[in-house]
């Protein structure tokens, strides 16, 4: 082992002209480099496993996670689904540091006293329009009317609650008042709805499933609220959009709705907290698109994902998909094997900027070190010729002479590589040449 490093170490001076000191230097240099390069290479993987945040079993938020997990699936990633509330708890398990969550679907509107700095948007994937059905046998023209009814509101920490209270603040209604405001989920709210037990309920896909949405569109006797003031409350309420539910687009034999309806509501942003890898923003990404970029009853083909930035800044890798797409590598290869290739440069990288400029340092610094000792010598005999300028008594000359033999005793005690060896012998000619004056202003 110790001959091994021995013969080793004698080929790196060989080759970088240096003493055993740097070539032990370069060593080090080297080997500390190989080590940063393979920490990068395993720090630098992309996660196999990320988790999403949603809403309840069935809800519209989860079947697309769903939706999405197959798609990671194809290449290799897995996507865990994490049941909530809502939209709300979404975003607030997302700023909280400690829930362990990467993505999550949030509703606009939702970040109030919130602390979002640490969080960034993927993209706006779809809009959620807040669908108010109430049983009446004359149609409610605006939210007022239900002032003093019983209301479901959505479950505590939904952003169907959170909505639903600002429009019914709007309208003078909010709670303690005359108004029963019911936290109740889309299930237990639709079924209330059905048996009578309350008047109106309002629901959102982030909670609602779509078989829950269609039982009640079909229910004679039950009718969706008609938001006739959209364009008023879109100019109020910034982040909501104003949307159309075409004339017989549920059901056209039943011609349901009887007439088009205006609904109001905001766009679902897919976010993230930020350092999540770019890799997976596209992949993501992607999958919103197969997902979310088909035409639907509220969308056009290609409408989304869209990077519409609201509450939320969208994050540079999403601004980069949207102008370019997927990076070159995961756009040519597997994604498997661009993850591969893209750690393998992010680790070669390091070597060749730190790696090769330090080898080329430590020849550079090492020469410099020793001409230091030469000129330090020829700093001396400068030094002495200058005190022979003047007239040179032999006491003078004799220390002088002794002077000089103490710099020729130094010089020759220096231990210098064979590559200053004629640095070294030329200043030795120069010790004798200053001698050979010395001796020669004694005689004159």
């Amino acid at each position: 082992m110790k001959a091994n490093l021995n013969i080793g170490l004698s080929r790196i001076q060989a080759l970088l002209g240096v003493s055993r000191a740097a070539a032990l230097c370069a060593i080090f240099l080297i080997t500390l480099t190989v080590l940063f390069a393979a920490f990068w290479f395993f720090h630098s993987a992309t996660p196999d496993t990320i988790t999403i945040t949603t809403g309840p079993e069935g809800s519209v938020f989860q079947t697309n996670a769903a939706k999405y997990r197959a798609i990671l699936a194809r290449n290799g990633v897995k996507l865990k689904i994490l049941p909530s509330e809502g939209s709300l708890e979404n975003l607030r398990r997302l700023v909280d540091p400690k829930f362990r969550v990467d993505v999550g679907f949030v509703q606009g509107g939702e970040s109030d006293g919130l602390k979002i700095d640490k969080l960034f948007s993927l993209g706006s994937v779809s809009y959620a329009p807040i669908l108010v059905f109430y049983r009446d046998v004359a149609p409610v023209d605006l939210l007022s009317g239900f002032n003093g009814k019983r209301l479901a509101i959505g479950p505590a920490g939904s952003g169907t609650q959170s909505l639903a209270l600002t429009l019914l603040a709007a309208n003078g209604i909010g709670p303690g008042g005359s108004t029963a405001l019911l936290d109740l989920d889309a299930d237990d709210a639709a079924k209330a709805l059905l048996d009578s037990k309350v008047d109106a309920v309002f629901l959102m896909g982030e909670s609602a499933s779509l078989q829950t949405i269609r039982s009640l569109l079909l229910t004679p006797g039950i009718r969706m609220f008609d938001f006739t003031q959209a364009d008023g409350y879109t100019r109020r309420i910034v982040y909501l959009n104003k949307l159309e539910l075409p004339k017989g687009s549920i059901d056209f034999g039943k011609d349901i709705p009887d007439h088009a309806l205006s609904l109001i509501g905001p766009t679902v942003e897919l976010i993230a907290r930020e350092g999540l890898d770019p890799a997976l923003s596209d992949l993501l990404l992607e999958a919103a698109r197969e997902v979310h970029g088909t035409a639907g009853l509220l969308r056009q083909r290609g409408e989304f994902p869209a990077p519409l930035e609201h509450e939320f800044r969208i994050s540079s890798e999403a601004v980069r998909y949207y102008k370019s797409g997927k990076s070159f590598l995961y756009r040519s290869l597997p994604f498997w094997l661009a993850s591969l290739v893209n750690r393998i440069i992010v680790a070669v990288v390091p070597i060749i900027v730190l790696l090769v400029p330090g080898l080329r340092l430590i020849p550079a610094f090492y020469r410099w070190r020793i001409m230091l000792r030469f000129y330090r010598w020829y700093r001396e005999l400068l030094v002495l010729e200058q005190d022979m300028v003047t007239h040179v008594t032999p006491e003078i000359q004799k220390k002088l002479l002794e002077r000089l033999y103490e710099i020729e005793k130094a010089v020759n005690r220096m231990k210098v590589p064979a590559s200053f060896a004629n640095q070294f012998y030329v200043l030795r000619e120069h010790i004798s040449f200053v001698r050979d004056r010395l001796i020669g202003s004694k005689q004159a």
